[in-house]
């Protein structure tokens, strides 16, 4: 594992780490992480793929785990920043330094909603969404539809314009967040259109990705539901072709997953359903 700065187009360092194959099988995996989550939770993950001769990459959007600033109030990122800057800035590395790779990206939660703000995404060979779909709370179980409504449409965006930032660890919610980011996560859940309403913001390249995609959703996930993952693939992303896996929880060492377990490393065993995928996958290229 290799430290890595890399560079946005408005100046802005990011913190990511490169995974280097001892036996390098000249493919590429992009891990775009999920909201609030540092990029060391997907560490053991990337180090397994490594080892079976893939070179990984994570890295922290800005705010964000090693991506964040000394101080957050007023710190100016959104996730449509972290998609058309932050994501770009790693998708034009990869260009430039991994040309003639088979390429793909795994977009955990709001990982997989960024993609169609940037026109690389195109070049992925195929893409691994796990735990994500259209947040909007009417896609949400009841008690989390509660939840929801209550977390977003009062406590945060108080919190959020009280402090200039979202302290979404004071609610379980993973990392604090920057307000243009919380305000993002906010039209997720609360807009109807969701995602698309993201889109609109910025430039919108989700009609032009036509990959194969491999949708992960885990048993135990309480803030994700079939509904919402089927209105992402068919809203968002109608024209990738998507095969579904619904993760059991007996599947895990623990009977745990839910929304961020899955990359724990005593799920070691489950992170053989996207090997065994992307095998597969590179083969159909080169075939």
């Amino acid at each position: 594992m290799q430290n890595l700065d890399i560079l946005t187009e408005d100046h802005y360092v990011l913190s990511a780490h490169i995974f280097e194959p001892r036996q390098n099988n000249r493919r590429i995996l992009l891990i775009n992480s999920a909201t609030g989550v540092k990029q060391q939770i997907y560490f053991s993950f990337a180090q397994f793929f490594a080892e079976k001769g893939f070179t990984v990459i994570t890295y922290d959007y800005r705010g964000i785990g090693l991506s964040k600033p000394n101080k957050m109030r007023g710190f100016p990122a959104s996730m449509r920043i972290w998609g058309t800057k932050d994501y770009k800035a790693l998708t034009s590395y990869i260009k430039t330094n991994f040309p003639g790779y088979h390429k793909f990206c795994l977009g955990h939660s709001v990982g997989a909603l960024i993609l169609g703000m940037n026109k690389d995404s195109e070049m992925f060979d195929e893409f691994i969404f796990v735990g994500t779909q259209n947040a909007f709370v009417g896609n949400l179980k009841l008690r989390t539809k509660i939840e929801a409504y209550l977390g977003f449409g009062i406590v945060q965006p108080l919190s959020t314009k009280l402090l200039g930032y979202f302290p979404a660890s004071w609610f379980g919610l993973g990392e604090s967040l920057p307000s243009g980011s919380a305000f993002d996560w906010r039209t997720l859940i609360l807009n109807k259109k969701s995602t698309n309403k993201l889109l609109e913001k910025s430039d919108d390249f989700s009609r032009n990705l036509t990959q194969k995609v491999f949708v992960i959703r885990a048993e135990d996930d309480l803030w994700l539901t079939e509904k919402g993952v089927l209105s992402l693939l068919h809203n968002t992303y109608p024209d990738l072709k998507p095969t579904y896996r619904l993760i059991k929880t007996s599947e895990s060492e623990k009977n745990e997953i839910g929304h961020i377990n899955f990359f724990r490393s005593y799920n070691k065993k489950l992170w053989k359903i996207i090997f065994t995928r992307l095998e597969e996958g590179s083969h159909n290229v080169e075939d």
